[in-house]
């Protein structure tokens, strides 16, 4: 059940306030036959209070809120041990946009974050199915906290779009599951959650070119290099982190506005994921990733009768050239090896054509 109460005040002389409470009650029980957290409950509370100001070129806005979380795991005997814990944090934000022209925006932004450890992470016990992982929460976690600064530009023109955007986190008590060195539990191997001192420091870009109204041509990168600080080599970077990323797409609105064909377009994208190369290499936690390039095509039309649109239909295919890769975020990268081959982990899909239509009924 989640439950959220605000009041927003009259704007006046550019000031805009609004305050409130909301939260979360939540209730877990086990009917299957494979349980693997507890049947818990939790109530979420928090309170905050916002407030913004425009002048001229200038929008500035802030926010200061306090939450509580207070979590309760039942015992199952032989399995999850009864766990009761409250988590409170303050946290909030301080930010500005200054408009250099109509077109043109700069922003700047500091932060301070809250998050308590989930279920999982406090209580998990047993084989996790979709991983073949054996998963153990760990009862002791803090909860998280961050101070994050980020800054950003964009601007819109007739010919381009485009978007820049950079950000430093630092995270304390950062909880992540680790690999337990030789541990086998029900013919899985073990991973545990803990924690560490993290610092994440990356950004993104994006430019659009459409140099005429129907055609756009679009272009995104993208990259985080998370660490565990104070750390040797082999537990340095922290796991789960996304390899540098290059998405491009090319894109023909072939009929707009037409009495039966409508929105009528044709694709083609790549994506190229580069090398990840830091990984969490202790006790064999995670491995190197190797880049790959998926090419993909897609076209779509909607089909309108009477001046309303009645259907639409999408055709897609991805990864035509049948690339065989693993996304260094997939976890079924380290499913033990196929007996007949001797290829570890389960690779993400090949040459895949899909179709798609909507019907909309008034």
């Amino acid at each position: 059940m989640n439950y959220d109460l605000r009041y927003m005040l009259a704007e006046n002389n550019g000031w805009k306030h609004a305050f409130g409470v909301n939260g979360m009650y939540q209730r877990n029980k086990n009917r299957g036959e494979e349980m693997l957290i507890p049947n818990y409950q939790l109530f979420d509370i928090g309170v905050f209070a916002t407030t913004s100001y425009h002048l001229n070129q200038w929008t500035l806005s802030g926010g200061l809120r306090f939450d509580n979380r207070h979590m309760h795991g039942y015992e199952e005997a032989g399995t999850f041990a009864k766990i009761s814990r409250n988590f409170g944090s303050f946290s909030g934000s301080v930010g500005a946009v200054y408009a250099l022209t109509p077109q043109m925006n700069v922003r700047l932004n500091v932060a301070r974050g809250f998050r308590a450890p989930n279920i999982s992470e406090l209580s998990a016990n047993g084989v996790h199915e979709g991983t073949q992982q054996y998963m153990l929460g760990n009862a002791d976690l803090k909860p998280e906290h961050s101070w994050q600064l980020d800054a950003g530009w964009d601007m819109t023109s007739q010919l381009v779009s485009a978007q820049a955007s950079v950000f430093a986190s630092f995270i304390d008590n950062y909880i992540f599951s680790q690999k337990l060195n030789g541990v086998i539990t029900q013919n899985c191997p073990t991973y545990k959650y803990t924690q560490g001192n993290a610092r994440l420091v990356g950004g993104e870009a994006m430019v659009d070119l459409h140099p005429i109204s129907r055609l756009h041509f679009q272009n995104s990168f993208s990259y985080v290099n998370s660490i565990q600080l104070n750390q040797p080599r082999e537990s340095k970077y922290l796991p789960w982190t996304p390899a540098p990323r290059w998405n491009s797409e090319l894109r023909y609105d072939l009929v707009r506005d037409g009495q039966l064909l409508n929105n009528t377009y044709v694709s083609a994208s790549m994506e190229c994921n580069l090398r990840q190369n830091h990984f969490y290499a202790a006790n064999d936690t995670e491995t190197a990733t190797p880049s790959y390039t998926l090419v993909n095509f897609s076209a779509g039309t909607d089909f309108r009768f009477n001046g309303h649109r009645r259907a639409s239909l999408y055709l897609t295919a991805n990864n035509i050239f049948n690339r065989a890769y693993q996304n260094h975020l997939s976890r079924l990268k380290y499913i033990g090896a196929d007996p007949t081959t001797g290829q570890k982990g389960l690779f993400n899909m090949g040459r895949n054509f899909g179709v798609k239509l909507v019907l909309y009924v008034l």
